[in-house]
């Protein structure tokens, strides 16, 4: 038997969840300047949820990380410095509609988050928020989730994952967050008997993986052994170092420290995202920059997600969600990019 979840009683689920007092984020169709497009958003009524469509243009990451965020307050009173810490605790959020290929990137990027340092603000967010995510009905040709060892129904990362079928939703629980929240919601999640929902998204997976196969171990062991290969002068030559790629990605989490002021003896120290691709990232105090030129830096970034993450943490820094592709200005191709590098590793007669 599975549990299905209208439309109509999802949104009364949202209503509930609002009048309650729980932020709920879900993407939201805008229009600026002619330009239509999708992002994740915080809503006031379930009329503005859109479930299908195309991907939002930025990830989910920015809800448990966002682009700023203080972690302390400062001030100073003559030779006294007094901190105000900020809260580690966040108010109980919602995600509805949240794409398997974000979900899946809070998972991943919690390894790094908890490994030599626990990030109190990362996991209170994380504590905080729920995650439904919705299986994939669409796709285009810079997705790519397949290839990193995800789909288009993928769970990972999400606590609901909900399966479009005609007008309702198979409801699939995946986690205790996931449970609590069936709990306070069975009457509206019915058992039944009807066929298993999927075949759009089974679908759009055969449809993305024509986009890309290749072989994540092989791929890493030929990054690994070819640090210096003349491929990275090539790829890097049209790349602009903007860092746009980063910004989108639902896995990147560097981020800078500043301290900011906010009047006479006073200010607060915040993180904000930052990204290895512009120049000023590694550049030291003496002047000197280990990353000198946008090859060293590209590769950094190719290198990080398919072999330095994956040979630390035995994860891929990368869910195939395609944005890179969609935002460089530059046209730079990441599948195109891992086609060629595979096709390199073939040729090296790697053996695994």
């Amino acid at each position: 038997m599975r549990r299905m979840l209208s439309r109509t009683d999802l949104d009364a689920l949202v209503r509930d969840l609002l009048g309650a007092g729980t932020r709920v984020i879900a993407p939201v169709r805008r229009k600026v300047q002619g330009r239509e497009f999708v992002e994740y958003a915080p809503v006031q009524n379930p009329e503005e949820i859109a479930l299908d469509g195309s991907q939002p243009v930025r990830p989910l990451k920015q809800v448990v990380f966002p682009p700023t965020e203080t972690l302390f307050n400062y001030k100073q009173d003559k030779g006294l410095v007094q901190i105000q810490e900020a809260p580690t605790t966040f108010s109980d959020t919602l995600v509805i509609g949240a794409r398997p290929c974000d979900a899946a990137a809070l998972e991943i990027v919690d390894r790094v988050m908890d490994w030599d340092y626990h990030d109190e603000f990362w996991f209170g967010h994380r504590q905080a928020t729920t995650v439904v995510a919705v299986a994939c009905t669409d796709s285009d040709e810079s997705c790519f989730c397949t290839a990193v060892g995800l789909s288009p129904e993928s769970t990972r990362g999400a606590d609901w994952l909900l399966i479009p079928a005609g007008s309702s939703f198979e409801v699939r629980v995946v986690t205790p967050k996931g449970e609590a929240l069936l709990e306070s919601n069975k009457s509206r999640c019915p058992e039944s008997d009807v066929p298993e929902a999927g075949k759009a998204s089974s679908a759009v997976e055969e449809k993305v993986r024509a986009n890309l196969a290749m072989n994540p171990a092989k791929l890493q062991e030929w990054l690994g052994a070819h640090f210096e290969h003349p491929l990275w002068q090539k790829i890097a030559l049209r790349c602009h170092g903007c860092g746009a790629c980063a910004f989108v990605c639902p896995t990147c989490h560097c981020f800078d420290i500043v301290d900011e002021l906010e009047g006479v003896g006073r200010g607060a120290r915040r993180r904000n995202w930052d990204a290895c691709q512009p120049a000023l990232f590694t550049l030291h105090g003496s002047g000197h920059n280990p990353r000198k030129d946008q090859s060293a830096r590209f590769r950094q970034r190719v290198m990080h997600k398919f072999s330095i993450y994956p040979s630390r943490f035995g994860e891929i820094l990368c869910t195939g969600c395609g944005r890179c592709i969609r935002v460089c200005a530059a046209g730079m191709d990441l599948i195109a990019i891992l086609a060629e590098i595979g096709q390199n590793a073939e040729e090296a007669g790697s053996t695994l």
